[in-house]
């Protein structure tokens, strides 16, 4: 028995797992008091540092992990040509967005405590992190298809 793809899929979903929760934490439990200025700023950035280096940590593991399996399982025509090649595409696409979208809110926040603010940081970092939990529920979704047997 293979045991590789097994423990590549497990680390893979492993770090997912890690980085959408950290993503979701930060925005749905952080931000809001960041926003009301209940947040003390030196806590916050050290929030904010960790989400950074667990994007780009999981980034790796992603092209590492990712890499292998449509390596193994994979065909250019079955990535471009079947529902589940599709939503591994799909999952691809999130997966830059939400990064791009981390990295930049991550800069605001962090730019902004470092000029000695709390709320106008947060402010302008909201939408960006929005829009990452928002893209994070949607891969998680697309992964829930994707694992699904006989869907697609």
């Amino acid at each position: 028995m293979d045991i590789v793809n097994p423990v590549v899929w497990s680390l893979h979903v492993g770090f997912a797992v890690l980085w959408t929760g950290s993503v979701l934490f930060v925005t749905l439990a952080v931000l809001p008091p960041a926003l009301r200025g209940d947040v003390d700023g030196d806590a916050l950035g050290a929030i904010v540092g960790r989400l950074r280096w667990i994007t780009r940590i999981a980034a790796l593991a992603f092209l590492a992990s990712g890499g292998h399996m449509a390596g193994t399982l994979y065909t250019f025509e079955s990535l471009t040509g079947t529902g589940r090649g599709h939503l591994v595409l799909t999952m691809i696409a999130l997966w830059f967005l939400i990064t791009g979208l981390v990295e930049v809110a991550s800069g605001k926040l962090t730019d902004g405590l470092d000029a000695g603010k709390l709320r106008e940081p947060a402010r302008e970092a909201k939408p960006f992190l929005y829009g990452a939990a928002g893209l994070s529920v949607a891969l998680v979704v697309t992964a829930g298809l994707l694992a699904t047997p006989g869907l697609i």
